[in-house]
């Protein structure tokens, strides 16, 4: 830095508060300071900074299953969000297991990260959320909205799959299976819950062999709904958990020669961009995913500034997307 100040004509503070953006000044002379930084070839040392500072200007990111597309929006929402703020994100993925989510977190928190957002998995113990508790770490749970000791953010799900049932239910069916995601995790419940309040509202009982757990996943979805179809009442009519069951539940029912919506209709929680290219085009409900990595990420930044105010849950509204795969023309 002395270099830089020697070869702009200013004075160190005047290079550090280019560099930092701490002081406004003009135009001329942070283009000298930014002529005399590439002639020397100046890099910063954030680590230096950081521990100037107390801070590093990172957040931690500890999502399941990077490759579905849905956490990869919301991840493009918060390192959007973050970008704008000059935060850089680590990126970790805890593959739903309860140890690895835990190992994530511990490893975040050496690299001394600011914050951490968090797609809690399906752990009974908790053990996660207990260690950021204990280590004071600026969190903010993501997707899944599973402690108010934390602040959050999710879609509705109740209410939304709610909606979903009795749209089929418009549409004639009373036999309505349901290809529910991962047990334990806060959108299971929720959704379960949402299909029950369907079914009620309809007049309808509850029937627990049409529920079959997809895990969350293709393949384990593509064998539920095989065993939905091997009942001896099936259901005319099916909803998907989330995409990645969606497109399993879609396989199942080719590879048995049923026509959608023809022999049995489908309606989905999620949608990606190729569902509006299925054959037929998929009905769905769909959530503001990149919305909800943007509120994560300002939720975040507000508990570090603020580590003591009031814990906050924000709930998103999904917007349901009426295609064909329903019965719809």
């Amino acid at each position: 830095m002395l270099e830089v100040a020697r070869r702009a004509g200013v004075s160190v503070s005047t290079v550090s508060h280019v560099l930092n953006g701490t002081r406004k000044v003009s135009a001329e002379t942070a283009r000298a300071v930014g002529d005399a930084i590439a002639a020397v070839g100046y890099i910063p040392n954030t680590l230096a900074r950081a521990l100037a500072r107390s801070t590093t200007g990172t957040i931690g990111v500890a999502v399941s299953a990077i490759s579905n597309l849905y956490f990869g929006e919301i991840v493009r929402g918060i390192e959007a969000e973050s970008a704008r703020h000059g935060l850089m994100i680590f990126l970790t993925d805890t593959g739903d297991d309860p140890s690895r989510e835990l190992d994530v977190i511990r490893a975040l928190h050496q690299r001394r990260v600011d914050g951490i957002a968090l797609a809690p998995s399906a752990d009974p113990e908790q053990r996660a959320l207990r260690y950021l508790e204990e280590h004071r770490i600026p969190a903010v749970l993501v997707d899944r909205a599973t402690s108010r000791r934390f602040d959050q953010v999710a879609v509705e799900n109740r209410d939304a799959t709610k909606v979903l049932v009795e749209h089929l239910v418009a549409h004639g069916h009373s036999r309505i299976g349901l290809i529910s995601g991962l047990a334990g995790l806060s959108t299971t419940t929720e959704r379960i819950a949402g299909y029950r309040d369907g079914l009620a509202a309809a007049g309808l009982s509850f029937d627990a062999a049409l529920i079959e757990s997809g895990h969350s996943v293709i393949a384990p979805a593509r064998d539920a709904v095989h065993r939905l179809l091997a009942l001896a009442a099936p259901p005319t009519a099916i909803v998907t958990a989330n995409n990645m069951m969606t497109i399993g539940a879609v396989q199942a029912l080719r590879a048995a020669g049923r026509r959608i919506p023809g022999d049995i209709a489908l309606a989905a929680f999620d949608d990606f961009e190729w569902a509006d290219c299925f054959d037929p085009r998929l009905t769905v409900m769909a959530q503001p995913c990149e919305t909800m990595g943007v509120r994560a990420v300002g939720l975040l930044l507000q508990r570090i500034r603020e580590p003591d105010r009031r814990r906050r849950t924000v709930r998103l509204a999904p917007a349901f997307r009426i295609r064909n795969s329903c019965g719809c023309a």
